[in-house]
């Protein structure tokens, strides 16, 4: 017995013995084979594993953003750093792609992030590039620029005035709300209040100079007719009380004071009238599209401009906002 005790120690031994020198080689062999080619190819493969799964949170799950304008002052300003949520109404296959799982409307009063329908294209392949790089390097960098190097606004962020079957028309630059299945327009205000919905929207223009502002279009109807000499005095006066105005312009109230008065100038012009007919009957929002508004509504680029937007180039709902810390809190 005593024997066979000490040939499995012997035989222990030199096995554990042969197993450290084995491994101890080893890993002097890898120690040896360490090199700067080695060394980057590691790192590579690292960062590549990084950005990948970074992109895969961005396209499928939520996306940072950097909010690039004043319009949805004072609710979002002007470089802050908001979180997207892209599940909510269904999440893109690629960027700018259709999309998958479950596919809902927004809500009414959602913050929503949706794909500037003026948006100029530089080509398929250098949006899909715009949109890796920036969703690569969590919104930090954006390629995409203009010929001036200012960034261009491949998404907006705006607020979900209106739903399917709404109509929206301006006074003077206040909103006013025919909901679907009525046929009465109320104020804005009102509507909100009524439906207990964000008073965030706001406005910053005195309600005074709209008498300048509607007169300044309605000069630019008689341009337009190579009448301008025979603009009737008032207009001209009314004109003149905001002609040395710096300020925020209502171009909506602009064009809807100048579609007007060019039918009045011409009432056979066919297309003149229907212009003006499509600002006095208001913006209606047909089946799967949704009117985007600013909060800053007297300087936001919105719905107003660009008609309503279809719920499929909406990709995602503003949920968070993470910075600056000072204004850390959910976005309503």
């Amino acid at each position: 017995m005593s024997n066979y005790v000490d040939w499995v120690q012997t035989t222990a031994e030199r096995f554990l013995t042969a197993r450290k020198l084995r491994r101890a080689r080893e890993k002097a062999e890898a120690k040896a084979k360490r090199t700067f080619k080695g060394e980057l190819l590691g790192w590579l493969d690292a960062i590549v594993f990084a950005v990948v799964a970074v992109l895969l949170l961005n396209q499928f799950l939520f996306q940072l953003f950097m909010i690039p304008s004043p319009s949805m002052e004072d609710t979002l300003l002007i470089k802050d750093r908001v979180w997207v949520s892209k599940v909510t109404y269904g999440t893109e296959l690629y960027p700018g792609g259709p999309k998958i799982f479950d596919r809902h409307q927004p809500m009414r009063d959602d913050v929503i992030v949706f794909y500037n329908p003026e948006y100029e294209s530089r080509g398929p392949l250098f949006d899909l590039l715009a949109q890796i790089v920036y969703m690569g390097t969590f919104s930090l960098v954006n390629i995409d620029v203009d010929e001036e190097g200012n960034l261009k606004e491949r998404l907006y962020v705006k607020r979900a005035a209106a739903l399917p079957g709404d109509t929206v028309r301006f006074e003077n630059g206040e909103a006013a709300v025919k909901g679907g299945g009525t046929d009465t327009f109320v104020t804005d205000k009102r509507f909100r209040s009524e439906n207990s919905l964000s008073e965030a929207p706001k406005r910053l223009l005195d309600p005074a100079l709209y008498e300048g502002i509607n007169a300044y279009g309605a000069l630019l109807a008689y341009q337009d007719a190579g009448l301008a000499a025979n603009a009737p005095n008032h207009i001209v006066q009314n004109y003149q009380k905001v002609s040395s105005y710096k300020g925020f312009v209502d171009y909506y109230a602009v064009a809807t004071h100048r579609t007007a008065t060019n039918a009045g100038i011409d009432p056979s012009d066919l297309q003149a009238r229907s212009d003006a007919a499509r600002y006095k009957q208001g913006i209606y929002v047909p089946d799967g599209y949704v009117l985007p508004l600013g909060d800053n509504r007297d300087n936001s680029h919105d719905g107003r401009y660009f008609g309503p937007v279809s719920a499929d180039t909406v990709i995602g709902r503003v949920i968070y906002r993470f910075w600056p810390l000072a204004r850390l809190g959910k976005v309503t």
